[in-house]
């Protein structure tokens, strides 16, 4: 598991920055409802990004990740991978999330993800001119495969996702497809990640210079695998740094406000 099922992002709330959230439920292409959940800015900047968990799924981690985005001007949709085997119900911490897990292909987060790009990009609201997706452990790696779905991203960004080898579901090695991949990647490590190795980072950060792929990758020393945590005290300082390159990638990505002059 990435996380203790007490887990929060290691973010400080700011005050009145959110405009509104609330718990969603979203219709993909094939026909499949699945849960989300939806956090708009007060003031927004442009720019909206979808949320890509871990195994976990819709977590409350994620929902209170869109809200720190929401604070920070960035319009947040968290999308959950199990609508297709359990349903839209109620779930609490002794919810057996691996079988479900198991059962998560990439043709179907594929197809939860453009439904969660579409309602961020609501024609009717204008608020979203940059689309970002942000994913950790799993959904890290899966970030990095939105590059390749054709969605006009501006830009995505994994934490500590698996770039090579075989993955859940038959999700593509993200090292392997860089040349489908079309938008910058912000990639953030863990240099005493147990998961994934310095030379897997290097190996996609080479592969993407070789497709000419515009990235960014940040590797914190001693940090380990999901050290992205409220809990984590001893990497603290990693988290803070971890969250400003994240909005600084995003703030840098967005040219200004929709419909701003």
């Amino acid at each position: 598991m990435c996380f203790d099922l007490d887990s929060r992002p290691p973010i400080a709330p700011i005050a009145g920055g959110a405009l509104d959230s609330t718990a969603l439920v979203l219709e993909s292409e094939d026909g499949t409802r699945f849960r989300a959940f939806r956090a708009r800015a007060t003031t927004p900047i442009g720019a909206g990004i979808v949320i890509l968990p871990d195994v976990r799924g819709l977590h409350p981690f994620y929902e209170e990740l869109a809200l720190r985005f929401a604070e920070n001007g960035v319009d947040a949709i968290a999308l959950d991978y199990f609508g297709r085997t359990a349903g839209l119900g109620p779930r609490d911490d002794d919810f057996e999330f691996m079988p479900h897990a198991n059962q998560v292909s990439w043709d179907a987060v594929a197809a939860d993800t453009r439904a969660a790009a579409h309602n961020l990009r609501m024609e009717d609201e204008w608020r979203v001119g940059a689309l970002f997706t942000i994913g950790f452990c799993f959904g890290g790696r899966l970030a990095y495969l939105t590059s390749t779905l054709g969605l006009e991203l501006a830009g995505a960004i994994g934490f500590y996702g698996i770039p090579v080898g075989s993955g859940r579901g038959g999700t593509p090695a993200p090292a392997e497809v860089v040349d489908r991949m079309t938008n910058p990647i912000l990639g953030i490590w863990g240099g005493a990640d147990a998961a994934t190795s310095a030379a897997d980072v290097e190996l996609f950060d080479e592969a993407l210079s070789r497709a000419g792929i515009d990235h960014r990758f940040v590797t914190y020393a001693e940090a380990p695998h999901s050290f992205f945590d409220r809990k984590a005290e001893a990497f603290a300082d990693a988290s803070r740094q971890a969250w400003e390159e994240t909005v600084t990638f995003i703030r840098g990505r967005t040219p200004s406000p929709v419909g701003a002059g």
